[in-house]
């Protein structure tokens, strides 16, 4: 059973945490002159779709350029790539020559892709 000791424990903080918050919750007003219980208390803009305090237009399922996800594609590519660089800085040292020209093979690609990538106007909008 001593096992099971800190899981009960924060089993038990949680619940000792969630019950006052929910009891607050439930006797706070949320408005002036309203309380929780009350059916004319909720407020029907809460259903409305909210984005950044502009009113939506349009309709969500419209077609979107292909570019829009190739862009997305090349940076999602291009950040992973440069994360595997990190890695590779943290022992440059130990890796020596052979590390360095490894990687700058790795560089040569990706400059190579991005040429091409350029080229083929990808990245123009």
């Amino acid at each position: 059973m001593e096992q099971y000791l800190a899981v009960i424990f924060v089993v038990g903080l949680g619940v000792a945490t969630l019950l006052p918050l929910l009891v607050l919750h439930w006797l706070l007003p949320p408005g002036p002159g309203k309380r929780a219980w009350d059916k004319n208390a909720y407020d029907h803009s809460r259903e409305s779709t909210y984005e950044c305090g502009i009113p939506p237009t349009g309709d969500a399922r419209t077609r979107f350029s292909v570019k829009f996800f190739l862009v997305a594609v090349l940076f999602v590519i291009f950040d992973i790539e440069a994360v595997l660089i990190l890695p590779w800085a943290a022992v440059f040292k130990k890796l020596g020559v052979f590390g360095f020209v490894e990687m700058m093979i790795f560089i040569g690609v990706l400059v190579i892709g991005l040429a091409y990538v350029w080229k083929k106007g990808a990245l123009e909008w």
